[in-house]
């Protein structure tokens, strides 16, 4: 019996390991091999025709320059205000730094057309100029430019590079400060000889992680630059999909995980030197008393605040305004299928769709998850490899994933190319990691004793899961649960891929809709991203309420 249940643990604990193999590690061999040898003999021609490209090399340096950009960006707008909400208590800081998260959940479709909607062509801002200096052309021409793409991006990762600073600065110490200012340092000195010096690992990390976000991002610049500002990720997909040229499509993803693989590592690396300086601080903020101070307070929570919610509320008011008065017609027409759409279902369909393999995803990445969380929480040399060995999706781009499944998945016994059941599987993958970052921190704040006084009372192994370790994970339990529903909810790149006429999801419906022509099919895109927006909302005021406080896993 014994034995048995030995090797029942076993099967068991080997489960995550083996869906990792199969539809993570396979769809990346199989790209190197449909890259390396294309024909089943090496052939390299599509790297050599990569790397004589100067369109193809522009690319690259594209792909590199845009998320250097935004980068740069991001920090410069984050840095400052960093400062003022680690130095300052304000009434309402918490909820304002919890709403700044809320952009990171949101899927890229979402935060696409809420620009579009905004400061496109024929966006809100633009129609309210017009209207109010009687303009005959609109002011703001920022359709298809690199500067939207950028202006999304900052919208995206600047929650990201607040919360890394903002959580470091905090635990900095007053006392270099106030020993400069004592020795005659003015603002400009304090700036450039203390703080930016102090503050340098927390900006490298949010630095790398926003260039990281950037450098693989796939629905922004699909939907705002299109194919004249392409990365890697796009060029990809248009290989893979529109040209069908595997070989150079495989070439293009080998040189994204390289990539990838290179600056997580950078990324890894700095993560640990700032959690071993997170480790020994305390916090230093106070009440504003200074007019200069709140002043500076006032710039930093209006600019925070603008930046996040003025697309989101563009986006709700032209969904919901018809001809300047409340209509809810756009919500109605989902139900309906448009003549001449693109479509093979009526939109309202795929909102089911994305439901249905939401709970799907939800339950086996929260299986998956939790066994994988007791083999890292085991200490050892094993768990040292498990941790970042099931973290590699998170590094690898959702269009990675997607070109992969349709390379491998494709021959008996897993020919799922064609089935509903892959955007499940794809969607559980990308899951995975946040339910262990999510259920970790719980698993690892149960104290051994109680399980040693379990197992004196006779306890089995099960009785211990059920009737201790559960009931105490239940927090992280439910955190992990809400990210891989909304993470499923809101997955576009991979989803894209591998989705076929009868399961589509919500982000794959709102960019066919986009370009779908005819004015019926954007109101339709305008009511699908709303329900979109609005079950990511919901989904990240739980998480908010249910993650355990203070420096969390992520």
């Amino acid at each position: 019996m014994r034995r048995r249940a030995r090797e029942l643990w076993i099967i068991v604990f080997l489960l995550p390991l083996a869906f990792l193999g199969i539809f993570y590690v396979y769809p990346l061999l199989s790209i190197f091999d449909v890259s390396l040898r294309p024909g089943g003999l090496v052939d390299l021609s599509a790297f050599v025709r990569l790397l004589s490209s100067d369109y193809y090399i522009g690319t690259l340096l594209f792909t590199v320059y845009q998320a250097a950009l935004s980068t740069a960006v991001t920090l410069l707008l984050a840095t400052p205000c960093a400062f003022v909400f680690a130095r300052y208590q304000f009434r309402g800081k918490s909820l304002l730094l919890s709403l700044a998260t809320l952009p990171f959940v949101l899927p890229t479709v979402v935060v696409a057309l809420a620009f579009a909607t905004l400061l496109g062509k024929n966006g809100l801002l633009n129609d309210l100029l017009m209207a109010l200096y009687s303009l005959e052309y609109q002011p703001i021409q920022l359709e298809r430019s690199l500067a939207m793409i950028i202006i999304a991006h900052v919208f995206y990762n600047i929650a990201v590079a607040l919360r890394i600073m903002t959580s470091y600065w905090s635990s900095l110490g007053s006392s270099v400060e106030e020993a400069a200012r004592c020795l005659g340092a003015d603002e400009l000195s304090l700036w450039r000889d203390i703080r930016l010096p102090l503050i340098r690992p927390a900006m490298l990390s949010a630095g790398l992680l926003v260039f990281i976000f950037s450098f693989t991002s796939f629905g922004v610049i699909l939907i705002l630059g299109g194919i004249r500002f392409a990365t890697l990720e796009v060029q990809i997909y248009y290989q893979a999909v529109n040209m069908f040229n595997l070989p150079l499509a495989a070439a293009l993803s080998l040189v994204q995980i390289l990539s990838m693989l290179f600056m997580m590592m950078i990324y890894t690396s700095t993560q640990k030197k700032l959690q071993l300086a997170l480790a020994s601080s305390a916090s230093v903020a106070k009440r504003p008393r200074r007019a200069l101070e709140r002043l500076c307070l006032g710039i930093c929570v209006a600019l925070i605040a603008i930046l996040l919610f003025s697309p989101l509320l563009a986006l709700v008011m032209r969904s919901v305004l018809v001809a300047g008065q409340l209509d809810f017609a756009n919500f109605a027409s989902l139900a309906e299928k448009s003549r001449g759409s693109l479509l093979f279902i009526a939109p309202i369909e795929a909102v089911f769709n994305s439901l249905r393999f939401a709970l799907i995803t939800m339950f086996t990445a929260l299986c998956l998850g939790l066994i994988a969380s007791y083999m890292i929480e085991r200490r050892g040399r094993l768990s040292r490899l498990l941790d970042p060995l099931f973290m590699l999706p998170l590094a690898t781009s959702a269009v990675t994933l997607g070109f992969g499944f349709i390379i491998a998945l494709d021959e008996p016994p897993l020919n799922l190319r064609a089935s509903w059941l892959i955007i499940p599987v794809s969607h559980t993958l990308v899951a995975l990691p946040f339910v262990i970052r999510s259920v970790l921190p719980s698993l690892r704040a149960i104290p051994p004793s109680l399980r040693e006084a379990a197992q004196t009372l006779g306890a089995k192994p099960i009785d211990t899961l059920l009737t201790i370790d559960l009931p105490l994970l239940g927090r992280g339990i439910a955190v992990g649960a809400v990210f891989a529903f909304t993470v499923s909810m809101g997955e576009f790149g991979a989803s894209l891929f591998v989705a076929q006429r009868e399961s589509v999801t919500i982000p794959v419906v709102i960019y066919r809709l986009l370009g779908d022509p005819g004015f019926a099919s954007y109101r339709q895109s305008l009511a699908m991203s709303v329900i979109l927006m609005l079950v990511c909302a919901c989904g990240f005021v739980i998480i908010e309420r249910l993650r355990i406080a203070g420096v969390g896993e992520f």
